[in-house]
C-alpha cells in the first residue's frame, strides 16, 4: 500500500526528536550568577573555606542559592548579579591573597538532565562574555635560550673531538669560541660548519687568541622565532584545556603575538595565572668544590651560579643545564614511601638519552632541581613593554645513586597541592619564551545578553514569517512543514549541546536563521511536485508518493553542495567563520531529515493509505 511507514520508522523519528529535546532542554533553565573560588599556587580549598564563605555572606545579609565544594574549587551561586558582585569583594577579603575569586556563570541545569550528560550550549565570547588577551612572545629571551644551548653544545662537541679551546662566550649578536692556535681553530671551523648548517661562521682573531664567531643565518633566525611562537600557542592551548576552560580561542596574530579568548571568565586574575605561568624545571649539577661562604659573599666561580633553596640557604650550581622542562612529556603527583609529595617525571627519547649519559658519568655527585619562573616586572623596555624578571629556586638537591633513564621523580615539595599544580604546568608544557599581555579586555555578559536577544528576535521574526506564509499557501500541508521547522530547530540546538567542540556564536545564530529558510525550501519542492501531479490527474496517494520520490534527488543535490561549502568553511576558517559553518552543517543535515523523513511520517500518518479525493495543499 502506498504511503505507509513501518512502525520502526515512526519510532526512529520519535526517538530523534525526543533525544534532541532532552539535550536541548538545559538551555531553557538559564544560568546563575556565581563565584568560583580556587587556590593560588597550590593552595587547597577545603571545607573550612566553605564555612568561612557561608558565614561571611550570611553576616552581610546576602542570600545564596547554593555553595558546593568540588574538585578543590568552591562554587557559590547567587540569585542576581548585584549579590554576585557584593559577594566577590566579601569573599576575597575573608579568604585572603592565597585564593582567587572569579566571577562566573554556572548552568542551572537540573540534576536529572546532568545525569544523562545534558548541558546548555557553549556560548562564544560575543554571546557569553569573557576575557580577551593579546599576548606578545619575548623573542629576545627565546633567542637567548637558543644561544645558551648552543654554547653547551659547542663545548660538548669540541671536547668529544678533542679540540682544546680557551673559552666559549656569549656575545650580543652571536657566540665566540677562542682557541690558542690557528690549527685547532681551523679544525674546529671545518667540524662545526658541517655540524651546524644553520649557523654562519667567521674567523675573529685578537692578539694571541684565535677565535671563531658564529651567528644564526636569516633562515635559522626565522625558524627559531616561528618555533617559539607555535610552541607557545600549543602550550597555552594545553594549559587552558587542562584547567577546564570551555571552548577557548587561541590563535596567532602576526609574527610575535597570540590572541586568547576565554568565554565565560569574567575575572582576569584567574586567566592570567593560567596563561602567564612560565614555570619549568632545570636539572643542574651542584658545584660541590665551590666555597659556599665565599660565593654568598659575591665570589662565585666563573662557570657557576649562586641560587637559593626554599629555606633561603645558598646553593652553588654549575651554569651548564643538564636538562630543561621542554623534554618532559608527562608529569604526575603522588606520595613517596614516606608519605611525602613528589612529582613523577617522564622524558622524551632525546631527554632520556641525555639524562642517562650524564648521570652515568656522575654517580655519587649531587644534582639540583631548579624551579624557574618568569614574572612581569615594573621596569619597562625602550618600546614600552615591561621587562621580565627571572626567578629561580632550588626545589631539592639529591645525590645521583645510579644511572637515570626516561622516568624518575623529584621530591622536596611542600604540599600535595603544590605537587599537583607543578605537575599540571609541566604536563601542559613550559613556555618556550616568556609572554606578556599587551592588551586585555573584559567583555561583560550584558553585551552578550543583548546579542542573544537580538539574534533570538531575528530568528523569531524569520520563523514567524515562514510559518505564516506556509500556512496560507499550503494550508494543512503548511502546518506539517511548520511542525518540521520546529523539530528542525530542536534538533540543531540538541545536537550542538551534545557535540563537545560546538560553540554558539553570533555568526552561529545567523547560520540557524539561514537554515530556517532552507529547511522549508525542501518542503516547497515536495509540495509543488505533489500539486503538479494532482493537476496532471494523478490520484492523491500516487501524487504524494511521486512528489516525495521525484523531489528527493533535487533536494539532495542542493543540500549536498551547500554542505560541501560549509565543510570547506569549517576547515579553513577561524573563529566566527567556524561558528557559522558548524551551525550550517548541523542545520543542513537536520533540515534534510525533518523535510524528507519527518514530514513524510506525518503525511503518511494522517493521509497515507486512505481513499481521498482531494488534499488541503
Amino acid at each position: 500500500m502506498l504511503n505507509r511507514y513501518p512502525l520502526w520508522k515512526y519510532l526512529m523519528v520519535i526517538a530523534v526528536i525526543t533525544i534532541s529535546f532532552l539535550y536541548a532542554a538545559p538551555n531553557l533553565f538559564g544560568e546563575d550568577p556565581a563565584l568560583q573560588v580556587s587556590g593560588s599556587r597550590g593552595t587547597q580549598v577545603t571545607t573550612a573555606e566553605l564555612a568561612k564563605t557561608q558565614q561571611r555572606l550570611t553576616e552581610a545579609g546576602i542570600e545564596i542559592k547554593s555553595a558546593v565544594l568540588e574538585d578543590n574549587q568552591l562554587l557559590v551561586r547567587f540569585r542576581d548579579t548585584d549579590d554576585q558582585l557584593k559577594g566577590k569583594d566579601l569573599i576575597a577579603q575573608a579568604l585572603g591573597d592565597n585564593y582567587i575569586t572569579a566571577l562566573n556563570l554556572a548552568p542551572a541545569t537540573p540534576h536529572w538532565l546532568e545525569a544523562i550528560g545534558a548541558g546548555p550550549l557553549k556560548l562564544g565570547l560575543d554571546l557569553r562574555g569573557g576575557v580577551h588577551f593579546l599576548m606578545e612572545v619575548d623573542m629576545a629571551e627565546a633567542l637567548s635560550r637558543v644561544q645558551e644551548q648552543q654554547i653547551q653544545d659547542f663545548r660538548t662537541d669540541l671536547r668529544e673531538q678533542r679540540l682544546r679551546y680557551s673559552g666559549v662566550l656569549a656575545k650580543d649578536d652571536g657566540t665566540q669560541v677562542v682557541f690558542r692556535d690557528a690549527d685547532t681553530r681551523d679544525q674546529a671551523l671545518g667540524f662545526l660548519r658541517g655540524r651546524y648548517p644553520g649557523l654562519v661562521f667567521s674567523e675573529r682573531d685578537s692578539g694571541d687568541n684565535f677565535g671563531l664567531f658564529a651567528v644564526m643565518s636569516e633562515q635559522r633566525l626565522k625558524e627559531v622565532k616561528e618555533y617559539a611562537l607555535q610552541q607557545n600557542i600549543t602550550i597555552i592551548r594545553n594549559r587552558v584545556n587542562e584547567l577546564g576552560v570551555a571552548e577557548p580561542l587561541v590563535q596567532r596574530q602576526g609574527a610575535e603575538r597570540i590572541v586568547v579568548q576565554l568565554p565565560g571568565i569574567q575575572d582576569t586574575a584567574r586567566a592570567k595565572e593560567i596563561l602567564g605561568a612560565t614555570a619549568t624545571l632545570e636539572f643542574r649539577l651542584v658545584d660541590d668544590k665551590a666555597d659556599v661562604s665565599a660565593a654568598n659573599a659575591g665570589r662565585v666561580p666563573p662557570n657557576s651560579e649562586l641560587l637559593r633553596d626554599r629555606d633561603g640557604r645558598p646553593v652553588v650550581l654549575h651554569k651548564r643545564v643538564i636538562l630543561t622542562g621542554e623534554h618532559i612529556v608527562d608529569a604526575s603527583a603522588s606520595m613517596d614511601e614516606f608519605s611525602r609529595p613528589q612529582v613523577n617525571i617522564s622524558l622524551d627519547a632525546p631527554g632520556g638519552s641525555r639524562m642517562a649519559d650524564f648521570t652515568k658519568d656522575n654517580v655519587g655527585r649531587p644534582m639540583a632541581t631548579v624551579f624557574t619562573e618568569y614574572k612581569t616586572g615594573e621596569e619597562k623596555n625602550e618600546d614600552g613593554s615591561r621587562q621580565f624578571l627571572k626567578q629561580q629556586e632550588v626545589i631539592n638537591v639529591a645525590t645521583i645513586q645510579s644511572r637515570l633513564g626516561r622516568s624518575f621523580r623529584i621530591t622536596g615539595i611542600d604540599s600535595m597541592a603544590e605537587a599537583q599544580n607543578l605537575s599540571l604546568l609541566l604536563r601542559a608544557g613550559a613556555l618556550i619564551a616568556p609572554i606578556q599581555i599587551v592588551e586585555e579586555r573584559t567583555i561583560g555578559p550584558s553585551l552578550g545578553k543583548q546579542n542573544i536577544e537580538n539574534g533570538m528576535l531575528a530568528m523569531l521574526y524569520g520563523m514567524l514569517a515562514v510559518v505564516v506564509f506556509m500556512l496560507i499557501y499550503y494550508r494543512k500541508f503548511g502546518l506539517v512543514a511548520n511542525v518540521a521547522l520546529l523539530a528542525n530547530l530542536v534538533i540543531i540546538i540538541g545536537v550542538m549541546s551534545m557535540v563537545p567542540g560546538a560553540t554558539m556564536t553570533l555568526p552561529g545564530i545567523a547560520g540557524i536563521v539561514l537554515t530556517i529558510g532552507m529547511s522549508v525550501d525542501a518542503n516547497v519542492l515536495i509540495f509543488e511536485r505533489i500539486r503538479e501531479e494532482l493537476r496532471d490527474g494523478r490520484g492523491v496517494q500516487q501524487a504524494i508518493h511521486i512528489g516525495y520520490d521525484k523531489a528527493l534527488g533535487t533536494i539532495a543535490d542542493a543540500n549536498i553542495t551547500t554542505l560541501i561549502t560549509a565543510i570547506i568553511l569549517f576547515a579553513v576558517g577561524t573563529g566566527p567563520i567556524k561558528g557559522f559553518a558548524v551551525t550550517l552543517m548541523i542545520g543542513i543535515l537536520a533540515s534534510m531529515f525533518t523535510a524528507i523523513v519527518g514530514t513524510r511520517a506525518l503525511v503518511n500518518l494522517f493521509w497515507g493509505g486512505k481513499r481521498l479525493s482531494k488534499l488541503s495543499i
